[in-house]
């Protein structure tokens, strides 16, 4: 009974904050569907009486919206494909496999958390520019194809997997990759699932790195083909936010689908038998 009380507590004392924060998704949505005079009045009309499409319909022939959609399934598609793979390999590297330098090589990668992103900023443009990567998905993709964070990450859950299921299968003849891809990977699923949702999402709103990889128009990814669709001189707030909603609506349906996932990321790899 008291559990149950202190449950309804935490209910009432959150759900003014829950409130607050979903007014800007609502004022967005809402937004979408109205004239640009209805926008900007003022006191504003939380309800819409006569929504319209016009503001979408503007938008896909207004600018390369779908192309700008496409641009970002692929990169966000493929770097998330990228860190599943890679920093899964890598983990299991590090919490299986005894090699000269494993400690070293380990919290070196881990070094890579401390350093802010800005910093390799330069440095890492004038490499994917001297290798011909500039305004290509290549620029867009391979330098977060894996991270530390997912090598963190996987490295914690691997642990937790008891060698013996490796001895098992070493008994019945599986090689080191029969190991990885039959025993580990499979295993290993609620892990490598929150770390592709993470750098999914990530990848999906990222906007500094494509905005200095991308030259041309049709290379946009979403979030910088939207802020190119206000003017010199003014700004039409309906195809604004009709952008917005268009490009945040892939990330409800992933959130709402994969929702147990995110909450799991928070103690994934933290118990270790």
């Amino acid at each position: 009974m008291k559990l149950k009380r202190n449950k309804i507590a935490y209910i009432i004392i959150l759900l003014p904050f829950a409130f607050i924060s979903i007014i800007p998704l609502y004022w967005m949505f809402i937004s979408a569907f109205k004239d640009p005079a209805s926008i900007i009045k003022m006191p504003p009309d939380w309800i819409v009486l006569n929504p319209t499409l016009k503001n979408f319909i503007s938008l896909f022939q207004s600018s390369k919206i779908l192309r700008w959609f496409i641009n970002s399934v692929v990169v966000a598609g493929f770097v998330t494909a990228g860190n599943i793979i890679f920093d899964t390999m890598a983990g299991y590297a590090f919490a299986k496999r005894k090699f000269f330098g494993n400690k070293l090589f380990f919290w070196l990668i881990m070094g890579g958390l401390m350093i802010p992103s800005q910093i390799t900023l330069i440095p890492l443009f004038l490499l994917m520019l001297n290798l011909g990567f500039y305004n290509n998905y290549a620029g867009l993709i391979i330098p977060t194809i894996a991270t530390p964070f997912g090598i963190f990450l996987m490295k914690q859950f691997i642990e937790t997997i008891p060698m013996d299921l490796e001895s098992a299968a070493r008994i019945d003849g599986a090689s080191e990759m029969q190991i990885f891809w039959k025993v580990i990977f499979p295993l290993s699923r609620p892990a490598w699932t929150v770390t592709g949702l993470f750098h999914f999402v990530a990848n999906w709103n990222s906007f500094l790195w494509p905005l200095i990889m991308v030259d041309s128009d049709a290379m946009r990814t979403l979030p910088i083909g939207l802020s190119t669709l206000k003017s010199q001189y003014s700004v039409d707030f309906g195809i604004m936010m009709a952008g917005a909603v268009f490009a945040a609506l892939p990330m409800f349906i992933v959130f709402f689908v994969f929702q147990k996932y995110f909450f799991a990321g928070l103690t994934v790899g933290s118990i270790k038998e």
